[in-house]
């Protein structure tokens, strides 16, 4: 079956886009996806007749697979499996109140993906605003299609940039984040305490910037970590550690009900810095405020229960997460 070709009008697509390359992406995304649906409804349909089939030997129906390797998509088992956006708006509204005694407006987001959390961002105030940078024109086309054009004329309030996350902002934000890790993409000290300066000058005087980390002695072995998420499995996988650099790679699998998986559906390549290194380089980047957020545990006494509170010293746990919070 041949596709009909498909083109797209920028004023039809809501945020505004920085980025050439992105409005390419989505015209192929769009292309790959619908080659997709194809695919799927004939699976489904092959599916139903063998269901059929067995119904009328009095056989068993066997529930047929949401997700397959070959039908899913890589972008949504990752917002599935790993991102809670409506917790991450919630924390950085309670972050700025309490600094602050009021609520942010305009928020900016390095290494922002899909920008599944700006998209929760401007659901949760009429007037709030923000930024994204990646630079990634097929991750952000993703973000585009899926989570800001259900969001019509609402995605105005936002800019997607497809720009290296040193670039300085176009409006001072009141709040900047770089979470998931991403930013361990700066593997020296030299490179990580550019970035760290770039934010520090570009944040407005009492803005807060926010980031991510994780460590304890788990973090550094090389294993697999697997979550049940019913339709498939998330895989977290620790693959090579090098203790002299630093140097991490990483990977994240699907895995799913047929035995089909998705393998290195994503792939890290970090350095995994220490806590106490970070704060430093943090401070020579000019930040003097500086406090770090730990997760409270649960009542089995071994998950993390979602709650996070500021703790100079920490906890001592195999496995640990923690925010980093400097204001300007």
């Amino acid at each position: 079956m041949v596709l009909p070709k498909l083109r797209i009008q920028r004023d039809s697509v809501p945020v505004r886009v920085d980025g050439d390359a992105v409005f390419d992406a989505l015209l192929v995304l769009r292309e790959e996806e619908a080659a997709r649906r194809i695919e799927e409804a004939k699976r489904l349909a092959r599916e139903e007749a063998k269901a059929k089939k067995k119904s009328k030997k009095g056989k068993k129906k066997r529930r047929i697979p949401r997700y397959t390797a070959r039908t899913a998509d890589r972008h949504e088992l990752y917002q599935k499996s790993v991102q809670a956006p409506e917790e991450d708006v919630k924390f950085y509204l309670e972050l700025y109140d309490r600094f602050h005694g009021e609520r942010p407006r305009h928020l900016r987001e390095d290494f922002c993906g899909t920008a599944f959390v700006m998209s929760h961002w401007l659901k949760a105030d009429p007037a709030f605003t923000c930024e994204g940078y990646d630079i990634d024109a097929q991750t952000l086309a993703w973000g585009i299609e899926h989570n800001f054009l259900p969001l019509g004329q609402t995605a105005e309030r936002a800019v997607l940039r497809q720009r290296d996350v040193r670039t300085p902002s176009l409006e001072p934000p009141d709040i900047r984040v770089a979470t998931n890790f991403s930013w361990q993409v700066f593997k020296t000290r030299r490179e990580l305490l550019g970035y760290f300066r770039s934010v520090y000058e570009d944040l407005p005087e009492g803005a807060l910037f926010v980031l991510d980390i994780h460590g304890g002695p788990e973090a550094m072995q090389e294993q697999e970590e697997i979550t049940d998420h019913g339709d498939f499995e998330y895989v977290w996988d620790q693959d090579v550690y090098w203790p002299a650099t630093g140097e991490y790679t990483c990977h994240i699998h699907f895995r799913f009900p047929d035995k089909t998986e998705l393998k290195r559906a994503f792939t890290y390549e970090w350095r995994l810095w220490g806590l106490p290194e970070v704060i430093d380089v943090l401070r020579d980047a000019g930040f003097d405020a500086i406090e770090t957020w730990w997760e409270g545990t649960d009542e089995d006494g071994e998950s993390g229960n979602g709650i996070f509170t500021p703790d100079e010293k920490g906890e001592n746990c195999l496995s640990w997460i923690t925010y980093v919070v400097a204001q300007r």
